[in-house]
């Protein structure tokens, strides 16, 4: 979730006007299904009939176009073009359009429908990273590459703490000697 997005439905709370410009909207987990749901909840109620939504979704090779895209009665699948990035991983683009209006009253119905499988299909789009890290595990030579990764992590971190060591004995050294001089 960004930071200060919220869900739908959330109350909008007022900043008052003394925090209006030093305000850090607070930041919190907002998951890929609930995200897609609302992206497509929201365009179903603020398009116009035959306005198109365009978006972009990670995807893993198991993913099924018929079972694993999230839907809405509202809107029409017009196309999906597969990109592949990785071995397993690509990206779909996905164009659908407002075919039916907007029933607010049937909104929970809407946003209960969004994913196929439910919970299964949603999962397919948000546990990409761990899908690849597990794939990324199965190669061969993974754990010595990750372990010169996290040597290498480790020496810019030592290197770094040394260097903030010696850049504060440097401001220090220039100090010194000089109190009680009148």
């Amino acid at each position: 979730r960004k930071s200060g997005s919220r869900k739908i439905g959330e109350p909008v709370r007022p900043i008052s006007e003394e925090h209006r410009y030093d305000h850090v909207a607070q930041t919190r987990p907002y998951a890929v299904s609930d995200v897609m749901a609302d992206l497509l909840n929201v365009a179903a109620l603020s398009l116009k009939m035959g306005g198109r939504l365009v978006y972009v979704i990670p995807s893993m090779l198991d993913f099924d176009e018929s079972e694993d895209l999230p839907r809405h009665e509202c809107l029409r699948l017009i196309s999906v073009c597969y990109q592949p990035l990785q071995t397993e991983l690509g990206r779909r683009t996905v164009t659908m359009e407002k075919v039916k209006e907007y029933n607010e009253k049937n909104r929970a119905h809407y946003m209960e429908n969004t994913w196929v499988n439910g919970a299964a299909s949603a999962d397919k789009v948000s546990k990409i990273r761990e899908k690849l890290l597990e794939a990324a595990k199965k190669k061969p030579g993974y754990e010595e590459k990750a372990a010169l990764r996290k040597q290498k992590r480790k020496a810019t971190k030592d290197a770094k703490k040394k260097a903030k060591k010696e850049a504060a004995a440097k401001g220090l050294e220039g100090t010194t000697g000089q109190q009680g001089c009148s």
